[in-house]
Parts: C-alpha cells; sequence; structure tokens
C-alpha cells in the first residue's frame, strides 16, 4: 500500500462512529468502518495536504488503490479525490471510472462520480475530446447495468444546471431510456433529478 494509501485507511478506521451513519452504505454489500461521510471528506483533505502537489498518474493510482478493498468508506474517499482533482483529469480516465460506476452499486458512490466528476471532466474537454466522452456515455446508456445508466444521465446535470449544456442531447436520452419495456427506478429517478433542475 502507498504512504498515501496508508495514511488514508488508519485515519478512517479511527474515524469510526458511535452510532451507525445515516446513509445507503448497508445496502452496496460492502464492509464498513462505520465513519461519517464528513470524516472522509475531512480524510481526503487532510491526505491532499499532507501529499500536496500529487500528479495525474499518483492521484489516479491513488483512487485505484482506495477502491480495490471493498469497503465503504475507502470507496467513497477514491470518490471524494477525484472530486478534488478533476483539472488533473482527461479523457483517459474514463475507462477507470467506468470500472467504479459498475460496482458502486449505491448512489452515495455513483452519484458523486457522475455529476462531480464524469460531468466536469467532459466540459473541460475539447470538442474532439467531449465526443469521444459522449461514445463512452452513449455506451453507457445501452449497457445492462442501472448505475452506469444512472450515470450517464446524471453526468451533464451541473451544465444543464448552469445553462451550458446541451438539453436536446439529454431529452434523447431520456426518451430512448423511457421507451424501453421497463425502466428502473435507478435510472427513472435520475431522469426526473435532471428534469427539476434544469431552468425553467
Amino acid at each position: 500500500m502507498s504512504e498515501a494509501g496508508e495514511f488514508i485507511d488508519a485515519a478512517l478506521q479511527r474515524e469510526t462512529a458511535w452510532t451507525s451513519p445515516a446513509d445507503d452504505r448497508d445496502s452496496s454489500g460492502l464492509h464498513s468502518y462505520g465513519a461519517s461521510i464528513g470524516a472522509v471528506r475531512g480524510t481526503v483533505r487532510d491526505a491532499l495536504r499532507k501529499f500536496r502537489g500529487m500528479p495525474h498518474d499518483q492521484v489516479t493510482a491513488l483512487a485505484s488503490e482506495l477502491w480495490s478493498v471493498p469497503v465503504f468508506e475507502r470507496r467513497l474517499a477514491a470518490v471524494v479525490l477525484l472530486q478534488s482533482s478533476v483539472p488533473l483529469l482527461d479523457n483517459s480516465d474514463l475507462t477507470r471510472i467506468e470500472g467504479f460506476l459498475r460496482e458502486g452499486r449505491v448512489r452515495s458512490l455513483v452519484d458523486p462520480l457522475a455529476i462531480d466528476v464524469v460531468g466536469p471532466l467532459i466540459e473541460r474537454l475539447d470538442e474532439v475530446g467531449r465526443n469521444r466522452a459522449f461514445v463512452a456515455l452513449d455506451r453507457w446508456l445501452g449497457e445492462n447495468n442501472v448505475w452506469l445508466r444512472r450515470a450517464a444521465i446524471l453526468a451533464p446535470l451541473r451544465a444543464l444546471r448552469a445553462g451550458n449544456g446541451d438539453p436536446e442531447r439529454f431529452a434523447r436520452s431520456a426518451r430512448a431510456l423511457l421507451a424501453e419495456p421497463y425502466t428502473s427506478d435507478v435510472v427513472s429517478e435520475a431522469i426526473d433529478t435532471v428534469l427539476d433542475a434544469l431552468p425553467k
């Protein structure tokens, strides 16, 4: 384990709460240290101060290292790390993030990855890079994985809310999913979330 990974893991294990945190971790199928989401965020913030200036490859390797152990707090720490490092990320990181999304299985892991990592990452790309990323998102929509589908729908949320996204693209994606014989509540809920956020 890397020095940064050891620092984060040890800190998370020390942050066990007296009462079980009220979130969706119990439905994730993962082990849990019992640390609050706020404690996870604080731990990652401390790690980024201690290991200041980590380059792209070190950040993404640390995210994968944290995610590789099936413990909820470690996986959430990987998400928070990527949220804090979006300016370092590029198109090549979508494959790694896709793997995380496939295994996410709960909103508290999938939603911030989609909304705060994938979406802003795509917005930073040039036109060629953005089009390549859209190809990946279109493929997610066609996957038989409700969490990938949810992520593809939620990814443009921030841009759409700010009036900078492509509402027609979102509408096409939503219509295609809703036209299917059965749409999972996980996916339809995401569609409703984006619709509620669109400027009226």
